[in-house]
């Protein structure tokens, strides 16, 4: 069995909580309906299974990296980390602004982005046979092969360039905030 493939008590609750909705919701109820009754997933809106593709080694180093700048620019870990149910949504918008121009910089000194897709979200598209699945995720009923026809959703992001910064030998990349003391 692949990872992706849930277990079998997973699959029970997942049969308990979809019964649940689909007594007290008749769309839900109808979109399982047309489920069962349809061809399965064309393979390319499949995830694929781990065990058919090797897995590369990442590089924690970097990732490391890019956390440390976008919360040196942004406080994005200063922010995610913070409980936020006692500060009101006027306070969490004005902290929210602050993060997203840092993070939003980062992205711009260091990454070169571009949409996946290049039409306007909400327009019409059709995925022609052969389609880049890594780059195009087909969702809601997608049954039998392409092409299939759809609305653009969302349009995706590439990185074209990457310019992070090189690390100095001695660098503990695991230290993303080193802790303060005023003197």
């Amino acid at each position: 069995m692949s990872s992706s493939t849930p277990s079998l008590l997973r699959r029970i609750a997942i049969a308990v909580r979809s019964l649940r909705r689909t007594l007290k919701d008749p769309e839900f109820a109808h979109a399982v309906a047309s489920l069962a009754t349809t061809t399965p997933l064309h393979p390319a809106a499949r995830p694929t299974a781990a065990a058919s593709v090797p897995l590369g080694e990442t590089a924690p180093d970097a990732a490391l990296l890019l956390l440390a700048l976008l919360q040196k620019d942004g406080r994005l870990v200063d922010f995610l980390q913070e409980d936020i149910q006692a500060y009101s949504d006027a306070e969490i918008g004005r902290g929210a602004r602050v993060v997203h121009q840092g993070c939003r910089q980062v992205l711009r000194d260091y990454f070169t982005l571009e949409p996946v897709r290049a039409e306007p979200e909400g327009s019409r598209i059709t995925l022609e046979p052969g389609f880049d699945a890594a780059a195009i995720r087909p969702t809601g009923q997608v049954v039998g092969e392409p092409p299939f026809s759809g609305t653009l959703a969302h349009r995706g992001w590439r990185v074209t360039d990457i310019r992070l910064p090189k690390l100095t030998s001695g660098h503990d990349p695991r230290i993303i905030a080193a802790a303060e003391v005023e003197l």
